[in-house]
């Protein structure tokens, strides 16, 4: 089974597609990123569904690259015959989803094949497959795909297969489209018009501010993984593409990320802004006024991407899993946790999007009042924190920080914006907490901040305490924390999230570092005077991404190979905005670096 490196992403802001090394597309859910996979592979073999373009025999590409900063894949064989290419692509949504794949013969002559495997509801159903006129037509249920191209397709073992001979300078396209079944058959796409509004699309949304020099294809490429990852229609940004890609290979935390946490939204709404992405910022907004419309204290850490509240987690059993890590999971259960971190990350995103410019919104701030109201009633309370614990809810440091930053933000909000509220109480509240932090969220024996009060753990988590202004950088229990996380929190110089062993976080088996801890901690190097290691550590977690310059959640050191749901929006967001402190670029930041 591939990597998960080696897998590149297809999207068209709807629904994503990952490509393998062979030609092969391994999962693709239709019609958008959390409905049902047509092509299951991944997390099973080839009978779980795929469809594999490419040279007779399968072997693995000799190059592959994005052109330019697009996400039009570009697929490349050299063969004892010939050379080929095959570009994939997915154009922005027009009324259907659209997967088009072109072969082109570059020299020589190479024989090649097609072989569409079909199979919806996440491997377990095997479509009717039928010819209408020059196409074919899956039907299973709600759901009918549309296949067509220029050569002869057959029926082999339940697949449709196509083999044929490419030749220097033909091309031979072929066009994959979803639609409802009980309605009539979609447009076909011209597959050469359609790859050039593809390109045009990228290009124009590439025309922002990105930061300059060595690592400006690191950061555009993360941007273009950010867009890729938000729901067009509804301004919902997704975790990730995937679900129950291993946080250890073998082992049960699989979980569903295609989903919209507010925490990772909250983050890459950040890196956009930061680059300026504007127009992502105000659909977000958008979309989070609808979604946590209102009781406040109903305030969930996730919802699917039209806002929907309930998301039931479901194993899926006849899937066998990533290289045999089970379950397989879909729906996620988390939803349902208390996490108070999220009403500091909103408010905090909220206040960003005024800062950078974004138009005044009524609705928005009578949100961040209420949010704020339900807050200052709920700050005392354990939670299960920002990693999710499933064992017993605990006073998470991070939390009680980022309750801070609520306050911090509403208060600053009235300071600098000149917005209504009860700003005395605010201040109130805000110094409560943090007078709470200090004197239960630090060690008296080590002297650096804890995962939770009363321990000496250490959590990553910790690294942001300067970065969202609750001290300053040089204050002497953040450098404390950030040498101790150094020292005893990485494996290899890699930040893990925290000690598994220690945690008692509910959960059987480990997992690897965690890439945006390790970019955190470049930010902390940074911050307190370390430049060189700061930028070396940076350097080195940009060698981590695969070729194409995408990233998971997690990286197994021992076995030199990411791990976890990919690409992973919290992996790709920190490293815009490292990116961005590293090189000292302007733009707009909510933290306040002096502290309070």
């Amino acid at each position: 089974m591939a990597r998960i490196e080696d897998y590149a992403l297809l999207g068209d802001l709807h629904t994503a597609a990952l490509v393998e090394r062979t030609g092969s597309i391994d999962w693709l859910c239709f019609p958008r990123f959390d409905s049902p996979a047509c092509f299951a592979a991944l997390l099973d073999t080839p009978d779980a569904g795929r469809w594999r373009v490419g040279p007779k025999g399968g072997a693995p590409c000799t190059r592959r690259r994005y052109r330019g900063g697009s996400l039009v894949l570009e697929t490349e064989w050299d063969t004892p015959d010939g050379t080929v290419r095959v570009t994939d692509f997915m154009p922005p949504r027009g009324n259907h989803p659209d997967v088009i794949r072109i072969v082109e013969g570059l020299e020589g002559e190479v024989a090649m094949s097609s072989e569409l495997t079909l199979r919806f509801d996440y491997g377990s159903i095997v479509p009717w497959v039928r010819r209408r006129d020059d196409e074919l037509e899956a039907v299973a249920g709600p759901d009918s795909v549309w296949f067509w191209t220029t050569v002869e397709v057959e029926g082999r073992g339940l697949s449709s297969v196509s083999d044929f001979t490419i030749k220097e300078g033909e091309r031979v396209p072929f066009v994959l489209t979803w639609g409802r079944s009980h309605e009539n058959m979609p447009h076909r796409p011209d597959p050469d018009h359609a790859l050039e509004d593809t390109l045009e699309f990228w290009s124009r949304w590439n025309e922002r501010e990105t930061v300059e020099g060595h690592w400006e294809d690191a950061v555009t490429r993360s941007l273009v993984v950010l867009k890729a990852l938000t729901y067009k229609p509804t301004g919902g940004i997704l975790a990730a593409p995937t679900t129950s890609l291993p946080e250890e290979i073998g082992g049960s935390r699989n979980w569903d990320y295609r989903y919209c946490w507010l925490r990772d939204a909250t983050y890459t709404l950040q890196a956009l802004v930061l680059s300026g992405h504007m127009e992502e910022a105000e659909d977000w907004r958008q979309w989070l006024l609808r979604t946590v419309a209102g009781d406040p204290g109903d305030l969930q850490i996730m919802y699917a991407l039209d806002g929907t509240r309930r998301l039931p987690e479901l194993e899926l059993p006849w899937l066998k899993g990533y290289e045999g890590s089970s379950p397989v999971r879909i729906g996620n259960a988390a939803a349902d946790q208390l996490q108070l971190d999220v009403w500091g990350e909103v408010l905090d995103s909220l206040f960003l999007a005024r800062q950078a410019g974004l138009g005044a919104e009524d609705d928005a701030w009578n949100l961040q009042k209420a949010l704020m109201h339900h807050l200052e009633a709920r700050w005392q309370e354990p939670d299960n924190g920002l990693w999710e614990m499933r064992g017993p809810r605990r006073h998470f440091t991070h939390s009680k920080v980022m309750a801070w930053v609520a306050a911090d933000r509403m208060v600053r909000s009235h300071e600098e914006f000149g917005l209504p509220g009860p700003v005395s109480r605010w201040r109130r509240v805000r110094d409560e907490i943090r007078a709470d932090i200090l004197a239960n969220g630090v060690s008296p024996r080590t002297g650096t901040f804890t995962q939770s009060y009363g321990t000496d753990a250490l959590d990553a988590s910790l690294l942001l305490i300067p970065r969202v202004g609750f001290l300053p950088f040089d204050d002497p229990r953040v450098v404390a924390t950030v040498e101790a996380i150094q020292r005893e929190l990485t494996h290899d110089g890699l930040v893990l999230r925290y000690k598994v062993e220690e945690a008692e976080d509910g959960l059987p088996g480990s997992e690897g570092v965690f890439l945006a801890c390790s970019f955190w901690l470049v930010d902390a190097l940074h911050g307190i005077g370390r430049r060189d290691e700061a930028v070396e550590l940076f350097e080195r977690l940009l060698s981590l991404r695969n070729d194409l310059g995408l990233l998971a959640e997690e990286y197994d050191p021992v076995g030199k190979r990411q791990l976890g749901n990919f690409p992973q929006a919290f992996s790709h967001f920190p490293l815009v905005v490292t990116a961005h402190h590293l090189k000292g670029a302007g733009g707009v930041h909510s933290d306040n670096p002096d502290g309070h």
